[in-house]
């Protein structure tokens, strides 16, 4: 398995007044190309704040992080921005829909920030609905959704440009079991059969088990979890 994501002595720290909190100390990650990792941990113990970090949300305070052979703590914030667009999806807790658009319009913002023409657009956001098997809702609005429908939304959103990496925020943390099952078949099915890898920090451990390795943060370090 190749390598996609490679994280090299990255360290964060933050200022509260006068104190400096050491979120994450000197750690180093490698991730597959294809390969699903769950992260678990308690909270705060950094998990979101090496999500944000791989995909180009945040700069370490030190270290380096390299996606695709690319190092992208030096970039700019304008070329994260287009790197991002490109590069990365995103899947969150609360789907981060904006009310007032249709379900195929919310898959459709991400594109806006690329190059793609019209049709262009609205043949990747019917393919990445179809996916996740939301054909029939393309023009619904999010509150005529149930919540797994929402976060099927959220995904196809997320792998709308393609992304060859899916980071998600405990993307079951706010559905029932059936619903979030559907949701963790769609991410398997994403890494098995597309080739996506897919990053996924959770508190639950069913949801870990359905991923392909598992690491548990810990005071800013990694610690082994299990192989699938």
């Amino acid at each position: 398995m190749s390598e996609l994501v490679r994280a090299s002595g990255v360290s964060k720290d933050f200022k509260r007044g006068a104190e400096t909190i050491h979120v994450l100390e000197a750690l180093d990650l490698a991730v597959g190309q294809g390969e699903f990792l769950a992260l678990m941990g308690p909270s705060g113990s950094g998990k979101s704040t090496l999500l944000n970090l791989i995909g180009g949300l945040d700069r370490p305070s030190s270290g380096t992080i390299e996606v695709g052979g690319r190092r992208i703590d030096d970039l700019s914030n304008r070329q994260l921005a287009g790197w991002r667009a490109r590069h990365v999806g995103f899947v969150f807790q609360f789907y981060n829909l904006l009310p007032m658009l249709t379900a195929a319009r919310n898959v459709e913002l991400p594109l806006l920030l690329t190059p793609l023409s019209k049709s262009e657009r609205r043949q990747q956001v019917e393919t990445a609905l179809g996916i996740v098997g939301l054909t029939e809702r393309t023009k619904h609005y999010p509150r005529q959704l149930s919540g797994g429908e929402q976060q099927r939304v959220g995904i196809a959103r997320a792998i709308a440009s393609d992304p060859n990496l899916i980071l998600a925020d405990e993307p079951t943390g706010d559905l029932d079991r059936k619903s979030g099952d559907e949701v963790l078949d769609i991410l398997q099915t994403l890494s098995s059969q597309h080739g996506k890898t897919i990053i996924m920090v959770t508190h639950d451990p069913l949801a870990a088990d359905r991923a392909d390795r598992t690491l548990h943060l810990d005071k800013g370090r990694l610690i082994e979890g299990h192989t699938a």
